[in-house]
């Protein structure tokens, strides 16, 4: 299966632009911790726009297990969910670069147990999950990403 193609809408932050744009420039070897802090890597998730069909590109925490990735939309404990949330949920199928070479991904939402599981490992991996979960009314979704086969 190709990679996402299209046009690419960068984010309209600075600091996301600039890490995507150093992140790919490099191939993962610099721009892939988040501030500064070598015990939160990070991961670029492209997805396609849910209004837009427009590439968005973010940097997003790396959680990973047996192969598969969680991208938790916290938006740092936000009453709202992150803008990529509906992205993912309106096109499930997202490209995610781990270092040099960038792969297709099914998205998809984790419930139950299984949420609970991988809610661990996302706290785990970035401690500020637990006070982001506390600053908000909403269940932070955690959406586990698994590759999709050529």
């Amino acid at each position: 299966m190709d990679l996402l193609d299209g046009e690419y809408q960068p984010s309209p932050e600075a600091w996301v632009r600039d890490q995507v744009e150093t992140y790919e420039r490099t191939g993962g070897r610099e721009g892939n911790i988040l501030m500064d802090k070598p015990e939160w890597p990070i991961v670029v998730i492209t997805s396609r726009g849910s209004r837009s069909g427009k590439l968005r590109k973010n940097p997003v925490m790396r959680v990973e297990h047996d192969g598969v990735y969680a991208a938790v939309a916290s938006k740092g404990g936000a009453p709202e969910h992150p803008s990529w949330y509906a992205n993912f949920l309106a096109h499930p199928v997202v490209q995610l670069q781990d270092g040099p070479e960038p792969a297709l991904y099914r998205a998809r939402v984790a419930t139950g147990a299984e949420r609970a599981e991988w809610w661990e490992r996302c706290v785990a991996q970035y401690a500020p999950y637990a006070e982001y979960q506390e600053k908000t009314d909403r269940e932070i979704p955690v959406f586990l990403l698994e590759r999709v086969e050529d």
